[in-house]
């Protein structure tokens, strides 16, 4: 097995939708400078993923948690000088951490949910009552076997539920 050089994990991202701008970073910080997520956790910093990446440190951008706490603002973007398109780049991360089987658990829960119920969150009868009171008519049942034939053809339910490291 040889071992993958720093330019390859960014020539993997630039290849990838969303990911094309990633190598016009310079880290100067302005990304960083305008997260709200940024100012609230030392858990997530823009800058510090996109460095991480073009330094090639594939698990520590893929198999951590700063790529899943983004807020897709898309403040760092608008404010970026080079025109890296910083939150697409975490989206195309994400798109590769997925791939890999890394995903939090939160979002197979969501994604079981939607498989199952045809919703990410159940209608409880107090919703159900007061959609009465407001005069709407109750919800239907969510056609969860059609749901399931589409995220069957998009692959959506061996992606979502893939063990990490399998392929």
């Amino acid at each position: 097995m040889t071992e993958e050089k720093p330019l390859d994990f960014a020539r993997e991202i630039t290849g990838r939708l969303g990911g094309e701008t990633i190598t016009r970073c310079y880290q100067c910080g302005t990304c960083a400078s305008a997260c709200p997520v940024t100012k609230t956790t030392e858990r997530y910093n823009p800058r510090q993923v996109i460095r991480l990446a073009l330094l090639g440190q594939r698990n520590d951008v893929l198999k951590g948690d700063a790529i899943w706490l983004c807020a897709s603002c898309y403040n760092c973007q608008e404010r970026c000088p080079q025109k890296v398109e910083v939150a697409d780049v975490i989206y195309a991360l994400r798109n590769m951490a997925i791939r890999g089987g890394n995903i939090p658990a939160i979002y197979t829960e969501f994604a079981a949910a939607l498989m199952n119920e045809g919703r990410l969150a159940p209608m409880s009868k107090f919703l159900e009552k007061k959609r009465a009171e407001y005069g709407l008519p109750p919800l239907k049942p969510a056609n969860t076997e059609a749901l399931k034939k589409i995220l069957a053809a998009t692959g959506f339910d061996k992606i979502m539920f893939r063990k990490e490291g399998a392929t």
